[in-house]
């Protein structure tokens, strides 16, 4: 109950900062929203794409899951909210890059490397986390006499690169990307050090942001 007072609380400065008397950050956005950026990250609750970027209401569209992860294009008539998101993202709003963010000590992908996602007997994350096997498969054949840790970090960065191949199955993506009017970017936020990194495909590894 104390959370759920506090985030009461939380509302009502945002309320004040946002809706009081000298407010007018929410004017424009009654009518509407037109982010340039869409971020799918993670799920888990130290990675608040928001929070890290310092954004207010209106700057990003978000979509959050296990893992961080982009889906192939399936077109078989499933709910695929991913999916849908990415089409109202590049179709209706028009975004101009979309962001992988993924970060350390991620659980998705340490269930996975250890081979024990959701309950027993499958269920909903271990169907899910399925996308991600390939970048296990890779992690540990590249690197198969490394440590746990080493091959979890590894699979973490893989996981955002594997998302980045995943959204060119999209059509209105790679169509778009192909016509310079949407870039795609894979970010990593290391938990310890406090600090971002981005991939460089020119140097075939992430880099720190700076």
């Amino acid at each position: 109950m104390k959370d759920i007072q506090r985030f009461i609380a939380g509302f009502r400065t945002f309320q004040e900062n946002y809706f009081g008397p000298e407010a007018t950050h929410f004017e424009p956005l009654k009518e509407g929203q037109s982010p340039k950026t869409m971020i799918i990250g993670c799920s888990d609750s130290r990675v608040d794409p928001a929070i890290l970027t310092n954004c207010a209401p209106g700057d990003l569209f978000t979509v959050r899951n296990v893992a961080n992860l982009v889906p192939p294009c399936e077109e078989d008539g499933g709910r695929h909210g991913v999916s849908a998101a990415l089409e109202f993202a590049v179709c209706h709003l028009g975004v101009e890059h979309i962001v992988v963010l993924g970060h350390s000590q991620c659980g998705g992908i340490k269930a996975l490397m250890a081979g024990s996602c959701g309950c027993k007997g499958g269920g909903f994350i271990t169907n899910w986390m399925e996308i991600a096997v390939p970048a296990r498969e890779r992690v540990l054949t590249e690197l198969a006499d490394k440590d746990a840790a080493l091959q979890q970090r590894a699979a973490e960065q893989a996981g955002i690169l594997l998302s980045l191949e995943n959204l060119h199955s999209f059509p209105f993506i790679h169509q778009r990307v192909s016509g310079g009017s949407l870039s795609l970017h894979g970010w990593y936020f290391d938990l310890a050090e406090g600090a971002l990194l981005e991939y460089r495909p020119e140097l075939g590894r992430f880099e720190p942001l700076h």
